[in-house]
């Protein structure tokens, strides 16, 4: 007998050379060519590592997070820094007037994909709050920022149920700013007001529709560095699990101390949750084998329910679309690892 543990990848795969290339120029004739070889090359992987959810690799989001900025011009470049450890930055633009609008929602991914293949799709989106500061602390004339937000929440409530709506088997809210949130205020102010956000949003939503809905918390996770790795778990996690979602994604691979993050999540998971845990880590060069998965989940089994019980990575492997410090296969050949490895793991606990 085997116990089936649900195992699912967050989002990003890196993009082949010719797609990062294409990046350049997308109007150009050739980018919808190469961008449907890249996605179709990204389902064929993924079908052969097994995994029974995949993403769309995020082949044609230019970020996981500034995919709804496509197209607007009420922008300029020069919003929130967010530092990473070694040293390189990733800048937000910055909202000059409203109203805000989404210029892409994430179900136009969602459908090339879904046309392509008959394996079940979740789809990442990004969250309301890291949307927020896009709004400058100077205010916007006219455009109060209670405005913004509301303007903000309808925006993503719309690309969460546009996603639901036409078939995906779970939409991801990708909250990496979180764990940085603590980072800018330790106070933990910055982070309440995080979750409020999000958590309009949620109230639009069933209890049935946000068990098919996913948070993702990591430390970020890009050129093969972190933003805030260095801040506590225990700091965030209880605070984290008060969103109304049914699916947490949680990064543990990395982490120096697993058990004790596995304790914290064992005294806040609610009956109607599941908790997926990061047993691959994308900025490692090292493959792990099926075995230091399987090791990994039995773990985690000795603290949460098995019922309650998923698995995942700690995070995309190519969350921007420039980011080449992962190649596909490495990526692939992890994510074939987490599958067969959490399988392993049904088998040993079911016996």
């Amino acid at each position: 007998m085997s116990i089936s543990i649900p195992t699912e990848p967050i989002g990003s795969i890196p993009r082949p050379a010719e797609l990062i290339a294409a990046f350049g120029d997308k109007a150009a004739s050739e980018f919808d060519r190469i961008a449907e070889r890249a996605l179709l090359d990204t389902i064929r992987r993924f079908a052969e590592t097994g995994s029974p959810v995949i993403t769309d690799g995020e082949q044609t989001k230019p970020s996981f997070a500034t995919y709804p900025l496509d197209g607007l011009t009420n922008l300029a470049s020069d919003g929130v820094v967010i530092p990473f450890a070694d040293g390189h930055t990733r800048q937000l633009p910055r909202l000059t007037q409203g109203p805000f609008q989404y210029g892409a929602y994430a179900v136009k991914y969602l459908e090339a994909v879904k046309r392509l293949t008959l394996i079940p799709v979740k789809q990442a989106v990004i969250s309301a709050s890291a949307l927020s500061l896009l709004y400058p602390d100077s205010g916007i004339a006219g455009y109060a920022r209670e405005t913004f937000l509301s303007d903000l929440v309808a925006a993503a409530v719309a690309d969460i149920r546009q996603c639901l709506e036409r078939g995906a088997d779970s939409v991801q809210i990708d909250f990496t700013e979180a764990r940085l949130s603590l980072k800018l205020d330790p106070s933990g102010g910055l982070l309440e007001s995080f979750v409020a956000l999000n958590n309009r949003v949620l109230e639009h939503f069933s209890q049935r529709e946000r068990l098919s809905i996913g948070l993702h918390t990591c430390p970020g996770g890009d050129r093969d560095a972190t933003h805030s790795a260095d801040v506590d778990y225990a700091d965030l996690l209880p605070t984290l699990f008060r969103m109304r979602v049914g699916r947490f994604y949680i990064q543990l691979a990395s982490e120096k101390d697993p058990e004790r993050v596995l304790e914290i999540i064992r005294r806040h998971l609610q009956p109607d949750q599941i908790v997926f845990i990061g047993v691959i880590d994308p900025i490692s060069p090292a493959v792990e084998t099926p075995d230091q998965v399987r090791d990994r989940v039995l773990l985690a089994a000795k603290y949460l329910p098995l019922a309650q019980l998923g698995t995942t990575d700690d995070c995309g492997f190519a969350p921007f679309s420039d980011d080449t410090s992962t190649s596909r296969d490495i990526a692939f050949q992890k994510i074939a690892a987490r599958v067969a490895g959490t399988q392993m793991a049904g088998k040993y606990l079911g016996s």
